[in-house]
């Protein structure tokens, strides 16, 4: 019996079937493919919406042209040689210069930074680390015009400056809401790095909030920020500027995926001052604080490790007029927490001098409201020193279950400190030491129970639960902190 093939149905029906095969295969993944590709964000919008409001600042310095001047250096060496009686080397003449008048100084280049336009008649917004110790400051828009700008003011703490040029009509910036701003999100920035005019680049927010030792709480990305970057705006994706540029972290001096901008409310709090009076007002009350950390926060009673420990009070302060002490831990501002050390400085960084505040502190196990006048800040006043030169009194040994030898304070160093009472660290050993405490240290308070003198000291440490952990409020020059004290190993 012989079968017969129908070779071009067959070809027909292979096709098919493979296509059918490859379709089934193929559909998910292009599927899949085409759904990231739609959530992937584009930027040229953003480009083209806010890049004509992005400026490049060059800065200028002026040198003395004496120190430039031709011959200069060949006038000294001749006079060395000739001072020394040494023969002179053939040197080519120079021809006899004719006198001159008093040269001018001369303007050098001395940096590049960005900034960007804050209104239409032509303030701009930069860093104040670009324009710092500029002679002359010069202005470049995208469509290539250069001006002269005027500093109106700058800020070192918070690192703003305004820069005023002579133009009208201009792209001005919208200017974002932070608090909106959540991380992931996407953001972008523009700038000049390396000198590099208009140059954009992207990334996420990575964190908000950052604390770096500076004045204000940064904005953390992965966006690529380079020197020259300074001073540019970062843009979220609804065309709004939410920071600026202003450090990074690198090892390198370039790129290393962590840069930090610097909120715009906060930027457009400190630019309002400096465009009314050219400088800004702060407030300050006069305290020295650190972090309370969780064992500390325990032992005390707080719960929470919250709020700015007061380690030290300055004399005629306004919180020393207040009633703050060393020891306190300030816990609310103006009715607002105070969550961790750094914000006590900006609550009160952000508050009119001669404004009547609310302070909430917690002291020995309960809490005290009171009320302080702020002052405006000034430089930061260097430590008093002053030498004990009245002999030491003899130490009592009743704190050796603690690891501690003290001694009675004397009047002059009560008065030195600032304190009534307290006694002084003669020794720290075991487990004294262990908690950080040593010779010279004065403790003013154990187990949040004052200690005035020696007999109190002693006192208070036999009533102590050896098999718990004792929290000790302590003196170390003209700083107070706490330590934790554990007995039981």
């Amino acid at each position: 019996m012989m079968i017969q093939i129908d070779w071009k149905k067959l070809h027909s029906c292979v096709l098919v079937g493979a296509l059918a095969v490859t379709a089934s295969v193929a559909v998910l993944p292009m599927t899949s493919a085409v759904a990231q590709v739609r959530t992937l964000p584009d930027f040229t919008d953003l480009v083209e919406q806010v890049g004509p409001s992005v400026v490049n600042i060059r800065t200028l310095e002026k040198v003395s042209a004496r120190a430039g001047a031709g011959g200069a250096g060949e006038e000294e060496l001749l006079e060395f040689f000739r001072k020394f009686g040494l023969p002179i080397p053939n040197m080519p003449r120079q021809p006899p210069r004719q006198k001159s008048p008093q040269p001018q100084d001369e303007e050098q280049p001395r940096g590049v930074g960005s900034g960007f336009i804050l209104s239409a008649d032509g303030l701009v917004m930069t860093n104040a680390h670009v324009v710092d110790g500029a002679d002359e400051v010069l202005v470049t828009l995208t469509d290539k015009r250069e001006f002269k700008a005027k500093i109106i003011g700058a800020d070192k703490r918070s690192d703003i400056a305004l820069v005023k040029i002579d133009a009208t009509g201009l792209p001005a910036v919208k200017v974002g809401d932070v608090s909106r701003l959540k991380v992931g999100e996407w953001v972008m920035a523009i700038g000049s790095p390396f000198g590099l005019d208009n140059t954009v680049t992207a990334g996420i927010v990575s964190a908000k909030q950052r604390d770096t030792g500076d004045y204000l709480p940064f904005i953390q990305t992965d966006v690529a920020i380079n020197p020259g970057n300074s001073g540019g705006p970062l843009i979220n994706m609804r065309g709004e500027v939410v920071g600026i540029n202003s450090q990074i972290y690198s090892r390198s001096g370039g790129s290393m995926g962590i840069s930090f901008a610097i909120p715009m409310d906060e930027a457009m709090r400190v630019s309002e001052q400096l465009r009314v009076s050219g400088r800004v007002s702060r407030g300050r009350i006069g305290v020295q604080i650190d972090q309370v950390t969780k064992e500390v926060a325990e032992s005390i009673g707080l719960g929470k490790a919250q709020g700015a420990l007061v380690r030290g009070v300055e004399v005629g302060s306004p919180a020393d007029k207040a009633g703050v002490e060393a020891g306190d831990i300030i816990t609310r501002f103006e009715g607002k927490p105070v969550e961790k050390s750094s914000d006590l400085p900006r609550m009160v960084g952000g508050t009119k001098p001669g404004t009547r505040s609310a302070l909430t502190v917690f002291r020995r196990g309960g809490y005290k409201e009171l009320t302080v006048t702020i002052a405006e800040i000034e430089a930061d006043k260097s430590a008093r020193k002053a030498a004990d030169k009245e002999e030491k009194p003899t130490a009592s040994s009743a704190g050796q279950v603690l690891g501690l030898a003290v001694s009675e304070l004397t009047d002059a160093q009560k008065k030195e400190l600032k304190i009534k009472g307290g006694v002084k660290v003669e020794a720290a050993t075991d487990a004294a030491a262990r908690a950080g405490l040593r010779e010279g240290d004065v403790i003013v308070q154990i187990a949040n129970m004052e200690v005035a003198n020696v007999k109190a000291f002693d006192l208070v440490v036999k009533k102590l639960d050896k098999n718990k952990a004792v929290n000790v409020l302590f003196r170390r020059g003209e700083w107070a902190q706490y330590t934790v004290i554990r007995l039981a190993r």
